[in-house]
């Protein structure tokens, strides 16, 4: 028996046997070969079998995905290119090399081709020629396409990290919950599992390397505590915890119908936090009173294309029928920092955090942003549809975004097309600026919503997903509240409302602190919902007031934890 600390990220106790995804070695040497034609053959099988993966995907994606299925209708042409090919050949042919290295130069030589052009369009191919030639790559060096898709049996997976693309093939497969070795509950695997009700651990480190597929596992998602080959006394003693647990999620059903408020009727609107569509279905079973906050760069990411208007607006349309008349909030991209597009194909910084990123690249990218507003708009007509702009730091921010929005209108009434000329327009106030002025930015918006994984990082300067500096991530520290409460007072004073859209919002305890900042809407993952309606139903309005006040006059964070139990 083994025992690893982790960090809970998603609550929840489980066990089952490892699946280990273990990162490929995709690395590539120059080695000579004495049989060209034998190199020159590997080649011609290789890319029979990606062709033939492709013409998989593409059926599969013809049937569920629409017009997104376009993209690999793309790479199917690509990868038949007669040039593409004999780019490979001649380069096995004229240094004599492997296989693999020729696949590996070709990649590079052609991705420089596409990128040196001027047209945009035809830049963000270099990103496709990319994806095609890892995957002949892949059948080359003879790993599997994606080992998620190998799934039948229940079981956890452990893996460094997911991708968005991983997890979103997790929900398709009998995965019981996952184990990382890096992140932390503000990660993208984390939220992505928080989202899909799957109990999770983070930040394993080398630990988890021990791991062997098979091995039986005990996971409790709550405190993060990983159990290999146990005994059977320590799995008796796990099913007694996870059968009290499974009894307190019970008895939190009673909540599910019911409206966020104190339990005198100070009301606080709970909603949940989406990445795709089908999440809002979540949300929905869970009792949410809508969608806070719609993470619509899960569209783009982990993709070589960029989702085209219509697929954008299909995407917004669902959500908002799932919620019916219920608002959805959605995020315009927000892409940068540790979020990355492969079709846009930016440059990487030595600071990306503080760089080029979501509000950024939208004005400086208008096309981009106008598709993306076009969307937004045409789906308004079809629900509670909420525009919401990260990342703001500044007035003229604000008005640029809403002045984008504007044009977008002003081409969607000469196309004859049905929108929300009302649409409610938002901010996040995620940058300590934000905050300091939301008393100026308050009077430009309809509504603010608290980013706080952004707020505590920029604010407490603390890199969220370095583990190393993990203990300083704090958002209990006086100065975070005192924060909140500046955008929350600069809200009420203006009449607008003011949400909390990260994982602060949904963190355990955290429901009735917030209320009683004067934050108005609790957006969270869809498994923290129904705690957050019990937290609050447990306080009086002005038990959260005084406890709220307690925090913000705290002298450290060490304090305001301790004080919090």
């Amino acid at each position: 028996m083994i025992t690893i600390e982790a960090l809970g990220v998603s609550e929840g106790l489980v066990k089952a046997k490892a699946f280990v995804l273990r990162e490929p070695d995709l690395s590539v040497t120059k080695q000579k070969v004495e049989d060209v034609a034998a190199e020159q053959a590997r080649v011609d099988a290789a890319i029979q079998t990606a062709k033939q993966q492709i013409e998989g995907i593409l059926e599969e994606a013809g049937q569920t995905l629409g017009d997104e299925a376009e993209i690999f209708e793309a790479h199917l042409m690509m990868i038949e290119d007669q040039d593409f090919i004999d780019g490979m050949k001649d380069i096995i042919a004229g240094e004599g090399v492997c296989a693999e290295y020729a696949c590996k130069v070709n990649c590079d030589n052609f991705q420089e081709m596409f990128r040196a052009m001027d047209d945009e369009y035809m830049q963000a191919r270099a990103a496709d020629i990319g994806d095609i030639s890892m995957r002949v790559l892949k059948v080359l060096k003879g790993v599997s396409d994606n080992p998620i898709d190998t799934i039948v049996e229940p079981c956890i997976i452990v893996a460094n990290d997911l991708t968005p693309s991983d997890t979103a093939k997790v929900g398709t497969k009998p995965v019981m919950g996952f184990i990382t070795q890096i992140g932390g509950r503000t990660s993208h695997s984390a939220i992505m599992a928080r989202s899909m009700g799957l109990p999770a651990a983070a930040g394993a480190g080398e630990q988890a390397r021990i791991i062997e597929n098979g091995d039986f596992i005990l996971l409790d998602g709550c405190t993060g505590e990983i159990i290999v080959n146990p005994a059977k006394e320590d799995e008796d003693e796990f099913d007694r915890k996870k059968a009290k647990f499974d009894e307190q999620r019970r008895m939190l059903e009673t909540y599910r119908n019911q409206k966020g408020a104190t339990s005198d009727g100070h009301r606080i609107i709970i909603e949940g936090n989406i990445g795709t569509p089908a999440d809002a279905v979540r949300v929905d079973e869970m009792g949410g009173e809508g969608v806070g906050l719609f993470r619509s760069e899960f569209l783009f990411m982990d993709r070589p294309d960029l989702p085209a208007e219509d697929e954008q607006f299909e995407a917004y349309k669902q959500a908002a029928e799932t919620m019916t008349d219920r608002p959805v909030i959605i995020r315009t991209l927000d892409i940068g920092g540790d979020k990355e597009v492969p079709a846009l194909a930016l440059e990487k910084e030595q600071n990306p955090f503080l760089g080029y990123r979501a509000i950024r690249i939208c004005l400086d990218r208008e096309e981009l942003f106008l598709t993306q507003l076009r969307a937004l708009l045409r789906a308004s007509a079809f629900g509670d549809i909420r525009i919401m702009f990260p990342m703001i730091s500044s007035l003229e921010e604000v008005l640029d975004a809403k002045a984008m929005v504007e044009k977008a209108k002003e081409q969607l009434r000469a196309e004859g097309k049905d929108f929300n000329n009302d649409i409610k327009i938002g901010i996040m106030i995620e940058i300590p600026v934000a905050a300091v002025c939301a008393d100026i930015l308050a009077k430009e918006v309809d509504f603010f919503s608290i980013g706080t994984n952004d707020l505590i990082q920029y604010s407490c300067a603390v890199d969220r997903i370095n583990d190393k500096i993990s203990s300083l991530y704090r958002p209990l520290h006086p100065g975070v509240l005192r924060l909140i409460k500046m955008a929350a007072d600069a809200a009420k004073a203006n009449g607008i409302e003011c949400g909390v859209c990260g994982e602060m919002a949904g963190s355990r305890g955290m429901a009735s602190v917030l209320c009683g900042l004067g934050v108005t809407n609790l957006s969270m993952s869809a498994s923290s919902i129904l705690a957050a309606k019990s937290d609050l139903a447990h306080h009086t309005y002005e038990e959260c007031v005084t406890l709220a006040n307690s925090l913000l006059g705290g002298v450290s964070a060490t304090e305001n934890e301790s004080n919090m139990g």
